[in-house]
């Protein structure tokens, strides 16, 4: 929870783009020093631009969230530049797409390293000198939000690499949470779950290293791509609208951040049949055209 957000520190993950760009706008204005994150060079340069363009300091790095060392480094650097952060905000994430069974060990590295080992990396680096920040200071006020998925909290099919990646998420900023309970009341934890939103992780595979090739797509593969970019490009909700709200469940130490609340029925019938003892439910009850399409696409007949 913070209250007055001038003169403190932001530090943003896959600030370039998305929800860290918008986000990182969202601090500046409102007066705060932004440290921009990103591993893509020509996206960090113009964010850096713009933040710097609003008047406040701001400390731009290039950075591998998966890469324990320089995660270590950006940390040393942060509180040697402005001491302990009071928002921080992991974010970086990317995707892949297909039958589980389908997926390279490659693919599962990639998408683990950033999506859950970039969130593991920002909480070990940050918390321990936000608490000694809290510590020292009764006045002190500080907030970790983690980025997770509307998929860590559903399972989709054709989507598990994802989907494990953004459960492990829910699950550490879950236990963050109730762990930062049991030694401050001066430091907090929330949850982004975005569901379809216009962002640049549909197409993350622009960022994918060297050292982790893509294998050639499968069919289904091909069809995740296609459908994901089809939802993302037809989603209502801006990440400019996601961006406040994770600033409103700052300010009022909410956990759970959501960007389409009306996807929680999803939510209760999976919940509903894990109490229940029943198998998992048909992930499209509300939506039944969608996995009929997706089914005869796979079984390689007619939509």
């Amino acid at each position: 929870m913070i209250s007055d957000f001038k003169g403190k520190t932001a530090v943003l993950t896959g600030a370039g783009s998305g929800f860290g760009l918008e986000c990182a706008r969202i601090a500046a204005q409102r007066g705060m020093n932004v440290v921009l994150v990103d591993i893509q060079p020509d996206a960090l340069a113009a964010a850096e631009a713009e933040i710097k363009a609003l008047g406040v300091k701001t400390l731009a790095r290039r950075v591998d969230v998966s890469k324990a060392p320089e995660m270590d480094q950006l940390a040393r650097q942060v509180q040697e530049t402005f001491g302990a952060p009071h928002f921080v905000f992991n974010n970086a994430g990317v995707a892949v797409g297909g039958l589980v069974w389908e997926n390279t060990v490659k693919d599962w590295e990639w998408v683990l390293g950033v999506n859950l080992w970039g969130v593991v990396h920002g909480v070990r680096g940050f918390t321990p000198m936000m608490l000694e920040a809290a510590k020292a200071d009764p006045a002190y006020q500080g907030h970790i939000v983690n980025t997770a998925s509307m998929a860590g909290l559903l399972t989709p099919p054709n989507m598990g690499v994802y989907n494990v990646s953004k459960h492990a998420v829910v699950a550490l900023t879950e236990t963050l949470y109730q762990d930062l309970k049991l030694v401050t009341d001066q430091i907090s934890a929330s949850v982004l779950c975005p569901y379809f939103v216009a962002t640049g992780i549909s197409h993350s595979e622009r960022n994918r290293p060297g050292d982790m090739p893509a294998a050639e797509m499968t069919a289904s593969q091909r069809i995740s791509q296609a459908q994901t970019d089809k939802a993302v490009s037809s989603g209502k909700v801006t990440a400019a609208e996601v961006a406040y709200k994770v600033f409103d469940a700052i300010a009022h130490d909410q956990f759970y951040v959501f960007s389409h609340p009306r996807a929680l029925g999803n939510v209760k019938s999976r919940t509903d049949a894990i109490v229940a003892i029943h198998n998992p439910p048909d992930p499209f009850a509300e939506r039944p055209e969608i996995g009929v399409g997706l089914r005869a696409a796979l079984r390689g007949q007619a939509a």
